[in-house]
């Protein structure tokens, strides 16, 4: 498995732990009202379980299970890979920060980042993806 990839599912099982913490803290005050701004980690559970944990596991998995180049570069531009870690990370935090702050434009640029890291991620896996049987080219 590419470190890339192991990077990243790491990351995502780290999210999947956060956001299972998150939901229970949740459920158990639905349960029990013992705080209420705990309501405040509603958008910070979802983000990490379908952000954190279930998207950037796909990427991972995904980075490494498509076929590879027979060459130098096996795996593409692997940069736009890490740009997208880096972009989808940053925007999983900056959308949980402007949902613990009056600052809404954190949530904007947040959602725009993990925009930008979808496209990286598919502009940097784009040309690995080739119909079964398919005669492929190394680029």
């Amino acid at each position: 498995m590419p470190l890339l990839s192991r990077w990243m599912v790491r990351a995502s099982l780290v999210y999947l732990g956060l956001g299972a913490t998150f939901g229970a803290l949740l459920l158990a005050n639905k349960g029990f009202p013992f705080e209420s701004r705990l309501w405040l980690l509603l958008t910070a559970h979802v983000e990490t379980m379908f952000f954190g944990w279930m998207t950037q596991f796909a990427m991972g998995v995904a980075f490494w299970i498509l076929p590879r180049f027979s060459g130098m570069k096996p795996r593409g531009q692997e940069w736009l890979i890490w740009m997208a870690f880096g972009g989808l990370n940053l925007g999983i935090g900056l959308v949980i920060l402007s949902s613990w702050t009056a600052a809404p434009y954190l949530a904007m640029m947040g959602k725009g980042l993990e925009l930008l890291a979808w496209l990286a991620f598919l502009l940097g896996s784009w040309p690995r993806i080739y119909p079964f049987m398919a005669a492929r080219k190394s680029p």
